[in-house]
């Protein structure tokens, strides 16, 4: 396939023989899976997974690159093509009545934060996911409380997925070669999640304002949703910073904000 990789689209083509190998051998594709790819790209990954799985769903923005893929893969297995933006897709309607989804994808750095909020809000219909990310982004997926990459997005996903760290990529595995380093990660939707959360839209405010300014404490931070001897009766030291409240605290905090809001306080 000759195609010039589009900046726009955030455009880094997988080419190294081995890191492709090593992803299948990682994913392990059954013949029951339903498999949704994005940003197939030039189809470093689609063949061999269309090979192995017998059909695939792919959804790729970039037009020029549909017929040419469609090309390469037409004797592997059977093969969906979405022209479309990820971030728009509905997930649930492309799982139907099959098993839920494993995603994939190789996916472009200027929209995996969002992308991977838009997928989250659909995670009963996936398994699990195996992305290849830029390699800050899925240290921040998989850190822990007290740490500098420690922020929303580790509580937010750690709220609904298991994360696994799996393997770092060099530049050199992609055409062009980026400029950072990237990472291959496995997230695991929760079907029992691990903590209680009355309110997801309230956990979801309340880290995002804890998180907006780092610097800042629990106390100043939450002002206007939390009182500090509000967070100090549920054990919680509002000197602290944000980052080093785990999952319980914040679903603790934000349970008291929703009691709060439909009366239900038991103090």
């Amino acid at each position: 396939m000759s195609h010039i990789p589009r900046k726009r689209f955030g455009q880094h083509f997988l080419h190294d023989p081995a890191v492709i190998a090593r992803i299948v051998a990682v994913i392990q594709p059954r013949d029951s899976d339903a498999i949704v790819e994005i940003g197939p790209g030039q189809g470093a990954i689609t063949l061999p997974l269309l090979q192995t799985a017998g059909r695939l769903q792919v959804i790729e923005l970039d037009r020029d690159l549909i017929d040419p893929l469609r090309e390469r893969c037409r004797e592997a297995g059977e093969l969906t093509l979405h022209n479309a933006d990820a971030l728009h897709v509905d997930f649930c309607r492309l799982a139907g009545d099959v098993p839920p989804l494993r995603i994939v994808g190789n996916l472009p750095y200027n929209i995996s934060t969002p992308l991977l909020f838009h997928l989250l809000s659909q995670a009963p219909c996936i398994s699990d996911m195996h992305f290849m990310l830029q390699k800050e982004v899925v240290d921040r997926l998989a850190a822990a409380p007290g740490s500098r990459q420690y922020g929303r997005l580790s509580v937010m996903v750690q709220y609904r997925c298991k994360v696994t760290r799996l393997f770092t990529i060099g530049p050199g595995a992609f055409q062009p070669p980026p400029r950072v380093e990237s990472a291959f990660v496995r997230l695991e939707p929760y079907r029992e999640l691990p903590v209680a959360v009355q309110d997801e839209a309230v956990l979801e405010n309340l880290v995002r304002q804890a998180f907006a300014q780092r610097r800042k404490t629990l106390r100043n931070a939450l002002r206007g949703i939390l009182e500090e001897e509000a967070i100090r009766r549920l054990g919680i030291d509002p000197s602290v910073r944000a980052e080093m409240l785990g999952l319980r605290e914040f679903a603790a905090l934000a349970n008291h904000v929703a009691s709060r809001r439909t009366g239900n306080l038991s103090e």
